[in-house]
């Protein structure tokens, strides 16, 4: 994954008002740490950072501030829930060569057997990566994968220079039956059946207690 340079500035407005006048001057509120280092605070170009992001959330971002370039992942954010902007994010430091935990997104490829009904039980993958050579995604193949099969975290094949920390066991993805008209048929019989035996209870219920 290619790094995305911005240039970020040294924020000395804090609170709720001084995030407002930065997003006025669209800019994002940030804050970098890592490393046993004091957290700085940051603001970043809203229209750069949110364009970088959108090629994956583990983009790794070259900040240039104070005469000083550092390297960032995004580790948190949060988003205007009405506008979909980002209000504020968590960034934090790593270096070249170092490895880090990151979540990366499964694609499925490929098509089940007939008949199967697909049922994606992770769609990441949490793995362990040098941090300049981070995977963008994983591609989990279910190609004529018949009804009945799973493919656990194990059995995938990761990026090469990344190491599984999802639990080798977990599913990743099952291929179960789709239900017949015999089996919806059957399921609404039976609550059919209930509803009478619930009707009596209810009016027994509702009985007065003999005295």
């Amino acid at each position: 994954m290619s790094d995305v340079r911005l240039a970020a500035e040294p924020r000395t407005e804090f609170g709720k008002g001084g995030a407002r006048r930065t997003r006025r001057a669209g800019k994002i509120p940030a804050v970098l740490y890592g490393h046993g280092t004091e957290p700085v605070h940051i603001s970043l170009p809203a229209r750069e950072y949110t364009h970088a992001i959108k090629q994956g959330f583990n983009t790794l971002l070259t900040l240039e501030f104070d005469g000083k370039t550092e390297l960032a992942l995004t580790k948190a954010l949060q988003r205007d829930a009405l506008r979909l902007t980002v209000d504020h994010v968590d960034l934090i430091l790593v270096r070249r060569g170092e490895k880090v935990q990151v979540d990366v997104p499964v694609i499925l490829t490929g098509e089940a057997a007939k008949g199967g009904l697909v049922n994606q039980e992770l769609t990441t993958l949490s793995v362990e990566a040098e941090a300049t050579h981070l995977p963008e995604s994983i591609e989990v193949s279910i190609e004529g994968l018949p009804i009945g099969e799973h493919i656990a975290a194990k059995d995938v094949t990761l990026p090469k220079g990344s190491t599984l920390v999802t639990d080798a066991d977990a599913n990743v993805v099952a291929i179960m039956a789709a239900p017949t008209a015999e089996d919806m048929e059957a399921g609404g019989g039976g609550e059919e059946n209930a509803a009478p035996e619930a009707a009596e209870t209810e009016a027994e219920e509702a009985e007065p207690a003999a005295e």
